[in-house]
């Protein structure tokens, strides 16, 4: 059965993150639903990224729940928390990391293989996939071959593979010039319309988050 498209993604409730001594976030609650892009902003040093890691799932909260498509992440082991990441969530950060021994098709297909897809199946995905990111002409090229911004679209195109509901994306236009900047924000806003894929984008940019839908400001660990 699919799902209602008007139902969270993602919600927080309550959310603190305490390292060391150091209250790093304090209480923060959001929603996320289907086909949303929103932009989280604030100061350096304001929790941004550690609220980013603790809703993908590659972290867990000192108090608090995160609930991805429902599913409470406290109730959930390593393995089950990795399971849940592969089939509901993408992940574009602002080092691309590509494997640089590997092809463009390569990397974006790989995260396919892992979840069981056939090489057949997953490369004919990958080829899809990079065609949708206009960069289909350089599939066989290595992450050392491709420009800074072509590196990016690769790395949007594997986030995509295994057909995920949000897209959890950590400054993925803070290493590009202005160009490749509003090619790929264009690319996240197009991606988010026709596939209703909710978008949330970490960003310095301020007029990035002004284009997106909705915007939560992070200060001090707290929404502001």
């Amino acid at each position: 059965m699919s799902k209602n498209p008007a139902e969270p993604v993602l919600e927080a409730d309550q959310v603190f993150r305490t390292l060391g001594q150091t209250d790093v976030l304090r209480g923060i609650s959001l929603r996320i639903d289907a086909g949303e892009f929103v932009a989280i902003t604030g100061p350096s040093g304001s929790g941004k990224t550690t609220l980013l890691y603790l809703l993908g799932a590659l972290d867990t909260p000192s108090q608090g729940e995160i609930r991805i498509d429902g599913t409470a992440i406290s109730s959930l082991n390593d393995t089950e928390r990795s399971r849940l990441r592969q089939r509901s969530l993408g992940f574009v950060f602002q080092f691309h990391f590509l494997l640089p021994e590997l092809t463009a098709l390569e990397n974006v297909a790989i995260p396919a293989m892992l979840a069981g897809v056939s090489r057949p199946e997953a490369e004919s995905r990958a080829k899809a996939l990079l065609d949708r990111v206009q960069i289909s002409h350089r599939l066989g090229h290595r992450p050392g071959e491709l420009s800074g911004g072509e590196q990016q679209r690769v790395a949007i195109a594997r986030s995509l593979i295994n057909q995920p509901r949000l897209m959890l994306a950590d400054e993925p236009t803070g290493n590009l010039d202005t160009e490749n900047t509003e090619r790929v924000f264009s690319l996240l806003q197009e991606l988010n319309r026709e596939q209703n894929l909710a978008v949330l984008l970490v960003t310095h940019n301020e007029e990035l988050a002004r284009r997106s839908q909705r915007e939560i400001h992070i200060r001090d660990g707290k929404v502001v």
